[in-house]
């Protein structure tokens, strides 16, 4: 069944695998909010476990907010945990800094645990948006400086280890700034950043919670913008947004971003792929809708199983009843 929270409204969400038991890391704020869209200013990070990722046992918080002045002093968002050669989970997630003066400032920290349950900060920021390639808040009329959904893997020949994150370039259109940021560390503690591992002005003003993944053998990259963040172009052609996917020649990139296909639409958001104990893969999102009763929905859907479309242009859902995806 859908993971919900009667407490408090989930979205994004992650996973680690210990081989017995799927730990679902997830964002959450009270709803007693009131207004869903005060949910980012007072993210969470919780934690539950399942072992057949439909019925799931929550843990509550494993981490919040740092002190006054931290990275991220504001709130903690987005991220995914990878296990170090040292047996050590590592939690990679946002730090947000809301600024009095406006905007905030998105950054990436680290968090180490013996057990996936128990969670202890290391100091950070471990990476920060690099001005040569990347914009900072200052740069534009952007209400933001994008550093963040850090997305860490073993690089596929054992050089180290990549981090792709939701970030934007320096230049071009407002609303066609999005890319994949991108970082590398040779041990997972020094990060150094990169340049982006996609082009500017393919179609989105940015590029949420980026995910490679193998799928039926092949490498694809899982990605999220919602409709008010595509490009005026896109918009224009009437396109809708939502979940979107690229297939991948090389997975440490660069990724042909503007050939991206929607996966289903945005009434799903912040989609992850992950395989069943079947080795089937299958994709969970939050459910993004809202309506005038019920509010912002703010859960986890099921798991979806997933394949190719015809001609591998993207992957698509199957058996699934809304019927939204772009085949």
């Amino acid at each position: 069944m859908p993971f919900r929270l009667d407490h408090a409204w989930v979205w994004d969400f992650w996973f680690a695998d210990d081989g017995d038991t799927y730990h679902l890391f997830y964002l959450h704020a009270p709803r007693s909010l009131g207004d869903p869209e005060l949910r980012h200013r007072n993210a969470r990070i919780g934690h539950a476990t399942s072992v057949d990722l439909v019925d799931w046992q929550d843990h509550g918080p494993v981490l919040g907010p740092g002190q006054p002045g931290a990275f991220d002093e504001t709130a903690t968002w987005t991220g995914s945990v990878v296990r170090g050669p040292d047996g050590r989970w590592r939690m990679f997630y946002t730090g947000a800094r809301f600024l009095d003066t406006g905007g905030n400032v998105e950054s990436i920290g680290v968090a180490l645990s013996a057990d996936l349950r128990t969670w202890t900060k290391q100091p950070g920021p471990i990476a920060e948006a690099d001005g040569r390639w990347y914009e900072k808040l200052a740069d534009s009329t952007w209400p933001e400086e994008a550093w963040r959904d850090p997305w860490v893997f073993p690089d596929p020949a054992g050089d180290g280890w990549h981090m792709l994150i939701t970030a934007r370039a320096n230049h071009g259109a407002v609303d066609d700034r999005g890319v994949i940021g991108h970082a590398t560390s040779p041990d997972l503690q020094v990060w150094t950043v990169r340049q982006p591992l996609s082009r500017v002005g393919a179609g989105f003003a940015h590029l949420e919670v980026p995910q490679i993944a193998t799928v039926d053998g092949e490498t694809v990259l899982l990605l999220s913008c919602d409709t008010p963040r595509l490009s005026a172009a896109r918009r224009g052609a009437g396109q809708t947004g939502g979940v979107w996917s690229v297939p991948v020649d090389t997975v440490p990139g660069p990724y042909p971003v503007e050939e991206a296909r929607l996966v289903v639409d945005e009434s799903l958001y912040s989609g992850r792929l992950i395989n069943d104990r079947t080795g089937r893969t299958v994709m969970l999102a939050f459910d993004n809708r809202t309506d005038s009763d019920a509010g912002f929905a703010g859960s986890v859907s099921d798991p979806i199983r997933v394949s190719w479309s015809p001609g591998r242009r993207g992957i698509v859902p199957l058996a699934f009843e809304s019927g939204s995806a772009q085949r």
